[in-house]
């Protein structure tokens, strides 16, 4: 393959903006010469020898997987039982329909920037290109932080599960900590390819783990253990269930707390957004991706609940008391309906699945906070020395950097420790939802500016189906629940008790914070926003189109063993997902 090498062609000594020019600075060409030679794999990733770039070595079917896996956790399987406690089975379905129609919109407009330009910066770097660099700094440091925090969560939460077969008192719970935060280190270390396929097998068996527990809840709806109960607790004890008041206006509460409920069950399917960097022939997988994942998790979360509310009626006992048990099988509300079919030894298989999700979850936050840093490092928003990466493509200094912080996960240990680092994670789960605001706001943006400068919709490799309209809607949607996610602090009654400042502080400081990043930024750096005529859209576009037209030319080359070892997927799973 030919040599090629970049020169920026912006005026001036590098970018206006004082940042990396790569995504930021004037348009770019490439030329051949002596210098770097992007060489190609066996899997057809190119090289480059500036320890600079990501490696795309991540398959259609490794994105695909990946984005479902985000999304597919112990959200579905166990916040599925507070939701249906909280709310009843009818306020949960249409909970879990509406927000997963409000994932798509996020999806689709992320979708729309991604395939254009699907450069390693991820939405944090479209927000800073098309939209204002104060968003990109503020959305890429809330994402950031959120994934160091949750990712000792997560290894919390697996030291938890395993707490079903062994006590604190026999093993302690830092000893599973400690194994599961160097398996998940070495895992991201060994480098994208082993990452992807890893993860791929990780999320294929929470799929079928969800396919299973779906044709099994059906089972026992119709009567396979005894009596069928179909719309039975519908109709007894109801299918709205009136919370935090009484009559029409606790059945509306109750199905606003299942709403907030759906929403964090849904985050982290944006991560794909995380992917683009690496993803192999970006701009097909990427939409591809994308309108697949939402038909699959809409499909796995709402027949899921539609199955529910059939087998476990909202006031069951077995529920409300699982509701206090934590990250254990024994707080799905399918061991529940398991339970009441006299169907044994199932709970602890369900178990060893929970650990699967959690383990997985770790993982692949893991990979996402690395991935955030080093995109911020790329916009120029960290230190540069975060954007190296060894010959494999792994960012080993972000990776680094995101890893120590899966130290917090030892504060779990001591009971002492223990509550403030529940209050940490409540005060960052917010920014999931801020971090949907900020994609939709960058696609409008993005729209604006591409029809200010004439690219039409012929032009785009994909183009979101809702256009503005839908995310001018879906923003103002999750503004509102942004705002509203914790409305049970300012109810007042004996039952409730008083307002709840702690919960009041550590679930809305995050938007706070939010915002004075974005004018601390703009204060500090005095940059104004990106103007529509203004906006950026070919700076590195064209490495990333050599880069693809090399891939698909390698694999042209290939012809049939371009999908050999892929048989067993092929015969046996892709069918299923």
């Amino acid at each position: 393959m030919a040599a090629y090498n970049r020169k920026s062609t912006s005026s001036g000594s590098g970018s206006p903006h004082g940042r990396d020019p790569e995504y930021t600075g004037g348009k770019t060409e490439y030329q051949a010469g002596e210098g770097e030679i992007p060489a190609v794999s066996a899997d057809g990733a190119v090289h480059y020898e500036d320890n600079q770039h990501l490696r795309r070595g991540l398959k259609s079917r490794h994105i695909t997987m990946i984005a479902i896996g985000g999304a597919i956790g112990t959200g579905l399987i166990l916040g599925t039982g507070k939701a249906l406690a909280t709310s009843g089975p009818a306020s949960i379905l249409i909970s879990y329909t509406l927000v997963g129609l409000l994932v798509y919109v996020v999806m689709c407009g992320l979708g729309e920037m991604a395939a254009w330009l699907p450069h390693g910066a991820g939405f944090a770097g479209y927000a800073t290109r098309f939209c204002d660099p104060a968003l990109g700094f503020a959305v890429g440091y809330t994402y950031w932080f959120k994934y160091i925090i949750v990712t000792p969560n997560q290894l919390t939460a697996a030291a938890l599960v395993l707490q079903e077969w062994k006590t604190p008192d026999q093993v302690n719970p830092g000893v599973f900590i400690a194994v599961f935060m160097v398996t998940i280190i070495c895992i991201n270390y060994f480098g994208v390819k082993f990452f992807g396929e890893f993860e791929f097998w990780l999320s294929s068996i929470k799929v079928v783990t969800i396919v299973g527990v779906i044709i099994l809840s059906f089972a026992l709806a119709v009567g396979a253990s005894g009596e069928a109960t179909g719309f039975k607790y519908w109709k007894s004890p109801g299918a709205f269930k009136a919370t935090y008041a009484k009559g029409d206006l606790g059945k509306f509460l109750g199905f606003w707390a299942s709403l907030i409920n759906a929403v964090f069950a849904y985050l982290g399917t944006e991560l794909v957004g995380v992917t683009v960097g690496e993803a192999q022939n970006p701009r097909k997988t990427i939409p591809r991706a994308i309108k697949l994942t939402f038909y699959r998790i809409l499909f796995f979360y709402c027949l899921s609940v539609f199955f529910l509310g059939m087998l476990v009626p909202y006031n069951d006992p077995k529920l409300l008391e699982a509701n206090t048990k934590g990250t254990k099988a024994s707080a799905s509300p399918f061991v529940v309906a398991i339970k009441n079919g006299n169907i044994p030894h199932l709970p602890g298989i369900l178990n060893a699945c929970i650990l699967l999700f959690v383990f997985s979850a770790a993982n692949s936050d893991l990979y996402i906070a690395s991935r955030t840093i080093y995109g911020l490092a790329k916009s120029g928003h960290a230190p540069r020395i975060l954007t190296y990466t060894d010959k494999r493509g792994v960012p080993v200094t972000a990776l680094g950097v995101s890893a120590l912080f899966c130290l917090l996960a030892f504060l779990n240990v001591a009971k002492s420790s223990a509550e403030v680092f529940t209050y940490f994670t409540n005060l960052v789960t917010i920014f999931g939802l801020l971090t949907w605001i900020s994609i939709l706001v960058t696609h409008i943006y993005f729209v604006k500016a591409r029809r200010a400068q004439g690219i039409t919709d012929d032009q785009m490799p994909y183009v979101a189906p809702f256009g503005l309209i839908g995310s001018y809607i879906a923003l103002a949607f999750s503004i509102l629940i942004a705002f509203t996610k914790n409305f049970t602090v300012f109810i007042h009654d004996k039952k409730y008790g008083n307002f709840d400042y702690k919960n009041f502080i550590t679930g809305y400081l995050g938007i706070p914070l939010y915002i004075i990043m974005i004018f601390g930024y703009k204060f500090y750096t005095k940059e104004p926003g990106i103007k529509p005529h203004e906006a950026d859209f070919y700076t590195g576009k064209d490495e990333i189109d050599r880069e693809e037209a090399a891939f698909l030319a390698f694999k042209e080359s290939q012809g049939k063993d371009a999908n050999k070892g892929n048989w067993f997927y092929r015969k046996f799973i892709s069918w299923l997902f």
